[in-house]
């Protein structure tokens, strides 16, 4: 289960032998969200959030929002580059809030 991103506090991750649509799995304590990439000729056409644990509070939610606003694309590149071009995918640590 890589992570590539980890966002005051929350935890950005591929998991094992992942599928399309691209997608991550964002976890906060015990709750997990998956936020989905639907992709149309490069340019992602819609983003969803599913919850597939527990619950991020209003305001977890919110930052994870804004983070996948700003990084969306280097979501993409990085599972390109797990998933498709088989190359390790470094986490990155962000300590300051977005916007």
């Amino acid at each position: 289960m890589p992570v590539i991103y980890e966002y005051l506090g929350i935890v950005i991750s591929f998991w094992s032998n992942e599928h399309q649509p691209v997608h991550v799995h964002a976890t906060y304590g015990d709750a997990i969200v998956k936020v989905s990439f639907y992709v149309d000729e490069g340019r992602i056409t819609t983003i969803r959030y599913k919850e597939e644990k527990g619950t991020f509070n209003q305001a977890k939610l919110r930052q994870l929002k804004d983070f996948i606003s700003v990084y969306k694309y280097a979501i993409l590149y990085a599972w390109e580059q797990k998933f498709i071009e088989n190359v390790q995918v470094k986490k990155i640590v962000i300590t300051k809030k977005i916007k």
